[in-house]
């Protein structure tokens, strides 16, 4: 079977001008070429995924045909083998060793961390002072995993370092991943950035990890859980290699994302009056005038709806596989070693499964729409072997910072919002008056 070549290919630098140059626009536009596209990152040929049934295939049915590709190659050399870039075996054993962290009792106790860091941010608010609210979410995000990871003193040093170089690193990131190589060797201020937000954090976490190796005592934090886990099969714990690999992992992958859905959901209750009253509505009756606790999360549908709507609205734009066997793929044989690339955001966007996609719609995510979804059409959090293990974490954060905030105070847009695009839709210059409520 042939694959249609996406048009607009440049000499030398392939599709990647116009993918970067037009992001969303131009890989939406790809469905209308068939369900695989072949595109050029450069010299390098990969073949872009346009289809849910395709997806699901890749991330889940076969998911053990496929390694992380290039765009976690990129990475690796510079955030170490954790959960989000490891493949086969090893990616196994290290999600196995990491599943307790996530455990519903774990992330009770993590709860009271999220809902206490969220109250300390809107403590801090004046009325009627306008906030540039994705800082101040990126800030809370950064806190809540943080403070999750490390409960002693020294962890307060990696948490500041965290909120100075994890944004750096995962945008500058992913413009190496999907540059041509020698892109990052040019001595430009992106690349000086990153280099030196990944040396700052390497260091710190070192030193947080030594100053606990060898201490038994379980200090409810995610760290101690890391360094107290036993391979289920040798009996044998992680080395200070790995244990740092899946500290910087849950640091960067396990932030930018639930940020992200944080600013745009305040974003979309301001610019919804239905949306808000509802919202609202959902937590006087569940919440009465007490705070939230982690029972309360799943009382609280709507407040979820609104959620999985942000995450609809406002995903990854791509993630990359790689053939580690022959794969047949949608009528075309895949020989081992080649690049596929999925996009989250075309998924998210396909009118025929969301109609009218660019419009915020919680009542998408009743049971009774949700159930129609075709498997692969909604991927926020991946799929299969590879699914994100904080997705749990993730979107009990999001209800609570959403109940802690919304109970307190009104958001008023000071101006319209723009969006700066990396490998997802960050708001710029979320400027929100804040009001009492």
């Amino acid at each position: 079977m042939s694959v249609p070549v996406a048009p607009g290919r440049l000499p030398f630098l392939g599709h990647t001008l116009p993918m970067l140059r037009k992001r969303f626009a131009f890989t939406g536009n790809l469905r209308d070429q068939g369900e695989l596209v072949e595109v050029h990152l450069g010299p390098l040929r990969a073949l872009f995924v346009a289809s849910p049934r395709l997806t699901h295939q890749v991330l889940v049915t076969d998911a053990s045909k496929f390694h992380k590709g290039r765009m976690y190659d990129k990475f690796r050399p510079f955030v170490g083998n954790g959960l989000a870039v490891s493949n086969g075996s090893f990616h196994l054993r290290q999600r196995r060793m990491m599943q307790p962290a996530f455990h519903r009792d774990r992330i009770a106790g993590y709860a009271e961390v999220m809902r206490r860091a969220a109250t300390e941010v809107v403590d801090g608010w004046q009325p009627g002072e306008v906030r540039q609210l994705e800082a101040d979410m990126q800030g809370l995000a950064v806190t809540i995993v943080g403070e999750a990871l490390f409960s002693t003193e020294i962890g307060g040093k990696a948490i500041d370092e965290a909120r100075r170089s994890v944004f750096v690193i995962i945008r500058n990131g992913i413009m190496r991943a999907l540059s041509p190589g020698f892109v990052e060797k040019l001595p430009i201020p992106a690349n000086r950035e990153f280099d030196e937000a990944i040396a700052r954090m390497r260091a710190i976490v070192s030193e947080v990890i030594d100053s606990r190796r060898g201490d038994d005592t379980d200090h409810g934090d995610l760290l101690s859980t890391l360094l107290m886990a036993r391979d289920p099969e040798t009996g044998e714990p992680m080395t200070d290699d790995e244990v740092f690999d899946e500290v910087i992992t849950l640091l960067t992958a396990g932030i930018e994302t639930t940020a992200l859905a944080l600013a745009w959901i305040f974003h979309e209750i301001a610019a919804n009056p239905e949306v808000e009253r509802r919202v609202l509505a959902e937590l006087e009756e569940v919440l009465g005038d007490r705070e939230i606790t982690i029972d309360d999360v799943p009382r609280l549908t709507y407040v979820g709806r609104v959620a999985q709507e942000v995450l609809r609205k406002y995903p990854l734009w791509l993630v990359m596989r790689r053939t580690a066997v022959e794969v047949e793929l949608g009528g075309a044989v895949l020989p081992p070693g080649t690049e596929v690339i999925l996009s989250p955001h075309t998924m998210h966007h396909d009118p025929v499964h969301f109609p009218d996609p660019e419009r915020f719609d919680p009542e998408r995510w009743t049971p009774e729409r949700a159930g129609e979804l075709p498997k692969g059409a909604f991927v926020p959090f991946g799929g299969g072997i590879h699914q994100c293990i904080g997705n749990h974490f993730a979107l009990t954060e999001i209800a609570i910072v959403v109940a802690t905030v919304c109970r307190r105070f009104r958001l008023v847009p000071d101006r319209p919002v723009r969006t700066k695009f990396t490998n997802a839709a960050y708001p710029n210059d979320l400027m929100m008056r804040v009001v009492p409520r």
